[in-house]
């Protein structure tokens, strides 16, 4: 009987060195950055993520400038998928996509334009008006997710784009 207890207990040590020895890893801690990182040179500033403007007085254009650093070796293909969401696997769906037609790149950079008159056409919402800019409703309700190929058929998705709307 003490013996099947001494055994118990030193294969019980053994395996507690064992698993405690081995390397883990919490995926969950993890920041899933791409190797090739993606900027926005247009930001007017970071809420939450990289934020770009428009204004009413100016037509309600909105640019989105993406842009991949020079030292990475790489250029961009295209933007393969635009998605107006709230969430990531927004664009990473075939269906119900802000814009499907790719949008060529230039080196390392590219260019997405769109106005508000399309972003409440397609995405739906009331229209914010003058009177409602300059307050925590002048965000754009969704935000923009895009889908970047590279030239060697490489896919980042990068994180989102909000839009400011001023007056």
């Amino acid at each position: 009987m003490k013996i099947n207890i001494k055994l118990g207990l030193f294969f019980g040590i053994i395996i507690l060195m064992v698993g405690a020895s081995c390397k883990k890893e919490n995926i969950s801690l993890q920041n899933n950055f791409p190797e090739v990182p993606v900027t926005v040179p247009n930001k007017i500033g970071t809420f939450i993520a990289p934020t770009v403007s428009t204004s009413f007085g100016a037509g309600g254009a909105i640019k989105i400038v993406l842009e991949i650093p020079a030292s990475s070796g790489r250029t961009i293909k295209e933007i393969t998928r635009v998605a107006a969401g709230t969430a990531v696997s927004s664009v990473q769906v075939a269906t119900g996509l802000y814009n499907t037609a790719p949008i060529p790149g230039t080196g390392t950079s590219v260019t997405f334009n769109t106005t508000l008159a399309e972003y409440f056409a397609k995405v739906g919402g009331t229209p914010f008006t003058s009177a409602t800019s300059g307050t925590a409703t002048s965000f754009l309700v969704r935000s923009f997710y895009f889908m970047i190929k590279l030239d060697n058929d490489q896919v980042i998705i990068p994180t989102q784009v909000r839009v400011y709307v001023d007056k």
